[in-house]
């Protein structure tokens, strides 16, 4: 049987007749660039996220930069974030001349381990970075209560967490910014790239629309150096389709999600598994179900390769290891939870359209497999 790792095909099927006359839409009208598709879109996501303003822009990388500009985030700052994330969370902090400083992991979560960042902080800390990843929330409480007392801006990376919910708070609403990605794997995927960056703060809200158009107020008055980041109509388009279904798609993975917990924990293996930790004040929404497994790891993935499956590791080589931020000065085991994640996760199909004979037939195989 072959099980990919996610099937995007099969989610246009079930959307074609909705999905075609939304674009012939925009193709009619030939307004491709910040038109009603857009301003539909923010309006949506805004009330979706339970933020009071949300500002389409190119992409979930430039949604992350914007965060920063808008908050004067420049040479000489510190950002505080997780080494174990996409490049883009430490990448937004590089380019514009300031210092990721990371801070390790929880080992349950994969997210920020809250308990460390108060020793992070320096007087040169301009924000803190959180990054909900694979679309369970960081711990929110223990940050926002830092924001609070250092007074310092928290950006929510939710890039994977869209509908996520922390004790009841939409992810993107609880800090000063929030940041998400429409990239087409996502579970608001669009037909490329996209993004859209929320906040509460009205003048926020006013400088993000300006930053994503050069700065400008009009088209030809600049208060300030901006960039070009505007949120094409064709791919607002597509999302509008796609949003009425988000919350069923993400339930259906969380139901995915329970089968492989539950069908791995009653099964006899013969290698040491670990399925995700859900925090019960949490609503997870799966954008990836990521297993542990300490040895085999490799070798697991062969096996289900063998058979069909498609796996993946989310992410191979941590951010404070990358070549390009060598310059930071950490060295191997300075992170050793964010280390030992990367050498141990994986990832296993998980989207709305996988069938119950895929999944059966995914925890058959890593029942089958003799290390």
């Amino acid at each position: 049987m072959n099980v990919p790792l996610l099937d995007l095909q099969a989610q246009y099927a079930s959307l074609r007749d909705e999905m075609r006359p939304a674009v012939e839409r925009v193709l009619e009208s030939q307004r491709f660039v910040l038109g009603d598709e857009v301003r539909r879109l923010e309006s949506a996501l805004a009330e979706y996220s339970e933020a009071k303003h949300a500002v389409g822009c190119a992409s979930g990388s430039d949604a992350l930069l914007l965060a920063l500009m808008a908050l004067d985030i420049g040479a000489g700052d510190e950002v505080i974030t997780t080494p174990f994330s996409f490049f883009a969370t430490a990448s937004c902090v590089s380019r514009l001349g300031a210092r990721p400083v990371f801070v390790d992991i929880d080992p349950l979560t994969y997210n920020l381990d809250v308990s460390q960042v108060a020793d992070a902080i320096t007087s040169r800390t301009k924000a803190i970075m959180p990054v909900h990843l694979y679309g369970q929330c960081a711990e929110m409480d223990p940050l926002l209560e830092l924001s609070e007392r250092h007074g310092i801006p928290i950006v929510e990376d939710a890039a994977q967490a869209i509908g996520a919910t922390d004790r009841g708070r939409r992810a993107g609403s609880m800090g000063t910014l929030g940041c998400f990605s429409f990239y087409p794997t996502k579970n608001l995927g669009g037909a490329g790239d996209g993004g859209m960056v929320t906040t509460n703060d009205e003048q926020l809200g006013q400088r993000l629309r300006r930053l994503r158009a050069h700065g400008g107020v009009t088209e030809y008055e600049h208060q300030e150096v901006g960039i070009n980041s505007r949120l094409d109509e064709l791919q607002a388009a597509v999302l509008n389709v796609k949003l009425p279904h988000l919350d069923e798609w993400s339930d259906e993975r969380a139901r995915i999600a329970g089968f492989y917990s539950q069908s791995l924990a009653q099964a006899d293996l013969s290698f040491a598994l670990t399925a995700p930790f859900v925090r019960p004040e949490c609503r997870h929404i799966f954008h990836q179900y990521v297993v542990r497994v300490p040895r085999h790891r490799d070798a697991l993935m062969n096996h289900l390769r063998e058979r069909g499956i498609g796996t993946k590791v989310y992410y191979p080589i941590p951010l404070h290891q990358q070549e390009c931020f060598a310059y930071l000065g950490y060295k191997a085991g300075a992170f050793p939870e964010a280390e030992r994640a990367a050498a141990e996760t994986l990832a296993l199909p998980a989207y709305p359209e996988l069938s119950e004979a895929q999944r059966t037939y995914v925890v058959a195989s890593i029942k089958s497999f003799k290390p």
